[in-house]
C-alpha cells in the first residue's frame, strides 16, 4: 500500500487531484488508516487511475468518467481479462470522443468563414467571384447507391469512405462520375438525407444500405462550377438566386445534386477545389 504522496509521486497525479477524484466517488482509496486518517492506495488501482486521466484529457466531464467507468467495471475480473476488456472500452469511448471533437472543430471552422465573410460584407468588399447559371439536361444513371440520414453535411465524407470501400472489396466497375443528392426538401443543420451515387457500368448485389438502381432524369439542371474553398458555395447559391428572380419561368424543384471533382481526396489546397452545383428546374 502506498500512502497518497507516494501514490501521487507514483502515477505523475498531484495529491489535490486524487482528493478531487475520492470527492466524486471515481476513485477511492483502497484503505483508510483509522488511526492515523491516511489515505492509502494499492498497486492494482493505477489502471483505473490512468483510464480517468486519459478521459479526462480528452475532454470528458466528471459525470460522463463515471458513467464510463461503470461500463468498463474495476477490472477486478482478473489482469488479463479484465484490463484488456477495460482498455478495449476505453479505446472505443475514446473514438466516440474524437468525432465528437473533429465535428465541433470543424462547426468552429465554418462559424469562422462566415465571420469572415460577414466581415468582407460589412466592410463593403466587393466579391471577387460571380457564378454562371448554365441550364442543361441530365440523364438516367445506373449507379451504385448508399442513402443514409447522418448527423450532418460533414459526415459524408465518412459515407465515401464506405462506399469506396465496397467498390474496392466487390470489384465492382465503376466510373469517375460521381456525385451526392440531398433529398430533404429544406437546409438541414442536422440529420441530413443524403444519397451517394456512383455510377457503374452494369447491375450487381448490393448489401445493406449500399443497392443499385437507375437515377431519375432531370429535363432542365441549374449548374453552376464553384471553385474554391466549400465557404464560397453560400455566393454561388446567392447569385443563383438573383438568377432566379430574373427568369420567374422556372422555379426549383427535385433534389439537389452536387460533384466535387476536385476535394480533400484529391487536391491538397482548398484554393484549388472545384464543385459542381445541380438544382433541378421546373417552369413555374
Amino acid at each position: 500500500m502506498f500512502r497518497s504522496g507516494e501514490f501521487s509521486r507514483l502515477t505523475q497525479v498531484s495529491v489535490r487531484m486524487l482528493r478531487y477524484y475520492d470527492e466524486k466517488g471515481l476513485l477511492k482509496p483502497a484503505v483508510v488508516d483509522g488511526a492515523t486518517g491516511y489515505r492509502l492506495y494499492s498497486v492494482e488501482q493505477i489502471p483505473r487511475l490512468n483510464r480517468i486521466v486519459y478521459l479526462r484529457d480528452s475532454g470528458f466531464q466528471v459525470v460522463e468518467i463515471a458513467e464510463a467507468l461503470k461500463e468498463i467495471g474495476d477490472g477486478k475480473e482478473g489482469k488479463d481479462r479484465g484490463e484488456d476488456k477495460g482498455d478495449a472500452r476505453v479505446l472505443e469511448l475514446l473514438g466516440r470522443k474524437r468525432e465528437e471533437i473533429e465535428r465541433e472543430i470543424r462547426e468552429a471552422e465554418g462559424k469562422l468563414r462566415k465571420l469572415e465573410l460577414a466581415e468582407k460584407e460589412l466592410q463593403g468588399e466587393k466579391r471577387e467571384m460571380h457564378y454562371q447559371v448554365m441550364l442543361k439536361s441530365v440523364p438516367a444513371y445506373q449507379v451504385l447507391s448508399l442513402r443514409r440520414v447522418i448527423a450532418d453535411y460533414y459526415g459524408e465524407g465518412r459515407l465515401w469512405e464506405e462506399l469506396s470501400d465496397f467498390v474496392k472489396r466487390k470489384g465492382v466497375s465503376a466510373s469517375e462520375k460521381n456525385f451526392s443528392i440531398y433529398h430533404d426538401a429544406d437546409f438541414r443543420e442536422r440529420d441530413v438525407d443524403v444519397e451517394l451515387c456512383v455510377e457503374v457500368k452494369r447491375a450487381g448485389e448490393g448489401c445493406g444500405d449500399i443497392t443499385y438502381k437507375v437515377t431519375e432524369p432531370v429535363p432542365v439542371m441549374a449548374c453552376m462550377m464553384v471553385y474554391g474553398e466549400f465557404a464560397n458555395i453560400a455566393g454561388a447559391y446567392r447569385d443563383f438566386a438573383e438568377w432566379l428572380q430574373k427568369n420567374s419561368q422556372y422555379r426549383m424543384g427535385g433534389n439537389s445534386r452536387q460533384i466535387v471533382h476536385r476535394g480533400p481526396w484529391n487536391e491538397d489546397d482548398p484554393e484549388k477545389y472545384l464543385i459542381e452545383m445541380q438544382i433541378p428546374l421546373e417552369r413555374g
